[in-house]
């Protein structure tokens, strides 16, 4: 049974003309994509029925998260853009009237494959995508294995770090791992982005103790509460949810924690899911509030542009 969990009081009146009503989705997924897309599109519904204009999916969310082990059979899971996955959620978005970010294990050519998201317009359009920049590979997610890190630059001479412009803002999409890279969410906030957004699957070792899941997760909902801070802009992060066991055998699996959220340009949080079960997070998020702050809290004016050249560098000598 989903939850459709509503904003605190810190949001805006649905009347103002300036709010944009948004949703996040947390859900379980499946080892069958159609199984994982219905209820993709269950969540989604549900959304729209309660008045989301943007509704954003969590990373990977029509498979299970395959990255626990690496095994080129999983390959055949890639699919092309266009595709299935994306004419799925393209005609999602066309039919309810919203602009939909979901994502795809990309196949972009022979042996180049990408974790992708993508933005789909009200009209079902393609708006923009993106390719997931950094890549990690740890224990239990060795995604280098699987994906090819993002472009720097495109061939028209965009940034990977671009944002995406649809009807409803424009949004600096970003994927999991970057959220813990403040110099990505900078980037797209430079860009000229008016939301930041995080599709995830992000989970604890079934090893780990108490302790050490509540430090992680505080870390992980504290980083990007801090890139809503500097940069003066929300933050959608939809988070999966389930425990889901390692095909290889070598681990227990992981447990994703959920605890999908929505804050404020000063971190504030708007609504916040649980650790376990499927989650419709809806938040009403005031459209001219960061200007606002910006004006009070100047950090893009104070930047000392002139003294960043060793961010560049990999270590300071």
């Amino acid at each position: 049974m989903s939850q459709t969990i509503t904003p605190n009081q810190t949001t805006v009146s649905s009347q103002n003309p300036a709010s944009l009503h948004v949703a996040a989705i947390q859900q379980t997924c499946s080892a069958d994509k159609t199984t994982s897309l219905d209820t993709s599109e269950r969540l989604i519904r549900q959304a729209a029925a309660d008045g989301a204009e943007l509704v954003v999916l969590q990373e990977l969310h029509a498979t299970l998260y395959f990255c626990q082990t690496e095994d080129t059979a999983v390959f055949e899971l890639a699919e092309p853009i266009p595709g299935p996955t994306s004419e799925r959620l393209s005609a999602l978005a066309r039919e309810l009237g919203i602009v939909l970010v979901g994502s795809v294990f990309e196949r972009r050519m022979n042996g180049v494959y990408h974790n992708t998201a993508l933005v789909f317009e009200r009209d079902g359009s393609l708006a923009g995508l993106y390719r997931k920049m950094h890549i990690p590979d740890d224990p239990g997610f060795y995604e280098k294995f699987y994906f090819t890190p993002g472009d720097a630059e495109f061939n028209d001479g965009r940034s990977g770090f671009t944002p995406v412009q649809t009807s409803v803002g424009t949004l600096g999409v970003l994927v999991c791992w970057d959220q813990w890279y403040p110099e990505a969410a900078r980037l797209m906030a430079l860009a000229g982005a008016e939301l930041l957004i995080y599709p995830t699957a992000i989970g604890w070792d079934m090893t780990d103790d108490n302790d050490e899941r509540n430090r992680q997760l505080d870390a992980w909902v504290t980083v990007q509460r801090g890139h809503a801070v500097a940069n003066n802009l929300p933050v959608i992060a939809p988070n999966r949810t389930g425990t889901e066991p390692d095909p290889s055998g070598h681990s227990d699996g992981i447990r994703f924690w959920g605890n999908s959220f929505i804050c404020g340009p000063q971190g504030e949080i708007l609504a916040r899911a649980g650790d376990s079960g499927e989650a419709v997070l809806t938040a009403t998020i005031n459209r001219q509030r960061s200007e606002a702050i910006r004006r009070i809290w100047p950090y893009l004016r104070d930047r000392r542009i002139d003294a960043y050249g060793d961010l560049l560098k990999r270590v300071r000598d």
